[in-house]
């Protein structure tokens, strides 16, 4: 089954879906592109501190009127984790990895501002990740454009996979991170493709310049 590993479409728990009408409309883009699981992946950062009861709690809402409505779509319950001193000690020490397909835990660094990241050693964390029994996945690579691709390949040989989003390669992010997707693309280091869907803008952007609708 097509599996989408990467969506903000709970609703109300991060800059994603707000409400449920919004995650029933995203939900149901998502069976138009021909998606039958998803991985729902709310952020947890300092300004969403999601926990895995805060998840499970809007993953069983949005089952019941998934179910209600007939949108034939698996909803897999699990986390974004940013790699910020802030949080991540936190999830460490909690227990809340939620992983999907078993064991798979899909990991963010800061955007645009790798000072955020403070004392936290990004590969060091993926290492621990894979010596815990997780397979870790850093999160739209591209988007980071303070990695060079050598550090790109240094999380690939510490055990990271790496997820390209939806949209990159037709300038969704603009043309620096297109540029950057092609060159991770070309280098054969992506394993995943997720749509890190949030909204409506997201859903009328691909269904425009990604499947052509």
């Amino acid at each position: 089954m097509k599996v989408d590993c990467h969506s903000h479409i709970l609703p109300g728990l991060d800059d994603g879906a707000q409400t449920l009408e919004d995650s029933l409309f995203l939900a149901g883009k998502l069976t138009e592109w021909g998606y039958r699981r998803v991985v729902c992946t709310p952020h947890s950062t300092v300004k969403y501190r999601n926990s895995p009861a805060t998840v499970l709690v809007a993953c069983e809402l949005l089952r019941g009127e998934l179910a209600r409505k007939c949108i034939e779509l698996e909803l897999i319950p699990s986390m974004e984790y940013r790699l910020v001193p802030e949080t991540w000690p936190v999830v460490k020490e909690s227990g809340w990895l939620l992983p999907w397909e078993e064991n798979h835990i899909l990991v963010e660094l800061p955007i645009r501002n790798p000072e955020k990241i403070g004392d936290i050693v990004p590969l060091a964390e993926v290492r621990w990740l894979v010596s815990e029994g997780y397979q870790p996945v850093l999160a739209h690579p591209e988007r980071y454009l303070y990695l060079s691709m050598d550090v790109c390949r240094a999380f690939k040989d510490a055990g990271a996979q790496l997820q390209r989003n939806l949209g990159t390669l037709e300038g969704m992010y603009g043309e620096d991170v297109r540029a950057r997707a092609k060159s991770l693309d070309a280098a054969g280091m992506y394993d995943w493709v997720g749509s890190d869907l949030h909204s409506r803008e997201y859903a009328e952007y691909f269904d425009e310049f990604v499947f052509g609708r």
